[in-house]
């Protein structure tokens, strides 16, 4: 396919402090219905953080946001480019532009992205068919070239003759939407591998195949193992990946809204797929880069002199739309409630975006969250509370741990987020706790110096 030039369906400015200047109809009218007008600070909270990263960063960054317009989803891939530094505005392309009539079920829709990632990430797939019998095997990993070669003679045979699972019965391979993480061992070899399940919907009777995702057991690396100058995801390849992958996400986008022509409904549906899972690479990414940032030696933040009040109420500006479409009341701190403190502004944004993602997640329908400021012995605070099942005593230490989530079978990201977030926290001269019991919510409170 040859390379296309993507058609510009809109376009904004924006100022120095954020403020929507000028704008086409379909933004100025998304603007409006998210309550802001022009001359004020862009309304659209989704699209007002890709605008401050672009300002801040000094960057042009690609991305998609979505926002809620007359009771109908909207989803865009917009171009956002600084226009001089972060003391200017940036200038906003709309590159793709779509409506939805209804929210898709948010539960198919993250089964669809598990699978997406599983099969890009892992060593080796099968296809089963409802008898547990080989349809097809794919082997992404030079290690398991040999059970490849074993799965690939048995096509058509029982795939539990092959694999066992100590700890399980032959061919009980779990159900239910959220594949889990099952210890298995190649039967010829004894080979220690660690495979996902994930059961397909079932379409218009017949019954689709389900697939097993296998990851080989590897020991880690110690530091003086790594080899010296070897890339690595969260620092050499991030910035080398995340250009192709924009594109592979904005082409994606532009084939499902059917700016280069109509196409039937299903193949619409594969490239929202695409997209899809291109941007929860992204996302992985990014906290991948943010995790080799945060555990390098010369690791540093830059502080100011900033409001928490301002940055809470920021940050609850930007996921206020995702709050929403869980039935979630969002409540920050009441506007002019300040709070001032010594800290990097990007930083603490960072990880009150992180406490409060969570919060969202982990909280259930027509809950409350609350973003509240203190201060206390020198510090000044910043706490977020739900309404969630809360958490035991082992679970508040173990969820600051690296790869560690929130809840089992939830869609809790990479388990990096607040292992990232205590880091940052703590190099900014101040700390991240939390405070919960089962059954009545959590309590997570950002400390950082107080400014005096």
């Amino acid at each position: 396919m040859g390379s296309r030039q993507m058609q510009e369906l809109g376009c904004a400015t924006t100022d120095y402090a954020d403020r929507l200047l000028i704008a086409d109809g379909r933004l100025e009218r998304l603007n409006e219905d998210c309550g802001g007008r022009v001359g004020a600070t862009l309304a659209i909270p989704e699209l007002l953080d890709i605008v401050v990263k672009a300002r801040e960063y000094e960057q042009c960054l690609s991305r998609q946001f979505t926002a809620i317009e007359d009771g109908q989803r909207v989803s865009a891939w917009v171009e956002v480019e600084p226009k001089g530094g972060r003391e200017t505005g940036c200038s906003i392309r709309v590159l793709a532009w779509h409506s939805e009539t209804g929210l898709e079920s948010a539960g198919r829709e993250k089964q669809r992205h598990r699978g997406e990632l599983l099969c890009l990430l892992s060593d080796l797939s099968l296809r089963i068919d409802q008898s547990d019998r080989i349809l097809s095997v794919v082997r992404a990993s030079s290690e398991l070239e040999g059970v490849e070669e074993a799965v690939g003679a048995n096509v058509g045979q029982k795939w539990t003759g092959i694999f066992s699972f100590p700890d399980r019965a032959a061919g009980q391979t779990g159900s239910g939407e959220t594949p889990k993480p099952l210890i298995c061992s190649f039967s010829p070899t004894g080979q220690e591998l660690t495979a996902f399940v994930e059961n397909f919907e079932r379409r218009e009777g017949d019954g689709a195949p389900s697939a097993i995702h296998f990851f080989a057991k590897r020991a880690p690396l110690s530091q003086s193992q790594t080899p010296t100058g070897t890339p690595s995801i969260g620092g050499d390849l991030a910035s080398v990946l995340r250009q192709p992958i924009n594109r592979i996400i904005a082409n994606a986008e532009t084939i499902r809204t059917q700016l280069a022509g109509p196409i039937g409904a299903q193949y619409s549906d594969y490239a929202a797929d695409i997209a899809s899972a291109g941007q929860h690479l992204l996302a992985l990414m990014d906290d991948l880069s943010d995790l080799a940032i945060v555990e390098a030696d010369n690791f540093s933040t830059a502080p100011d002199r900033i409001d928490l009040g301002d940055v809470a109420r920021r940050a609850c500006g930007i996921l206020r739309v995702r709050a929403r479409e869980r039935s979630i009341e969002l409540d920050p701190p009441p506007a002019g409630e300040s709070q001032p403190a010594i800290a990097e502004f990007r930083r603490v944004l960072q990880v009150l975006l992180n406490l409060i993602g969570n919060a969202i997640r982990y909280a259930p329908e027509d809950s409350r969250i609350w973003v509240r400021l203190d201060a206390s012995g020198g510090m000044a605070m910043v706490t977020v509370a739900d309404q969630g099942l809360g958490l035991t005593a082992a679970e508040q230490v173990r969820i600051f741990e690296k790869y560690e989530r929130l809840g089992e079978g939830e869609d809790g990201g990479t388990g990096l987020g607040l292992y990232i977030s205590r880091r940052i926290a703590r190099a900014m001269g101040g700390d991240l706790t939390v405070e919960s019991a089962p059954g009545q919510g959590a309590r997570f409170c950002l400390a950082v110096p107080i400014a005096n």
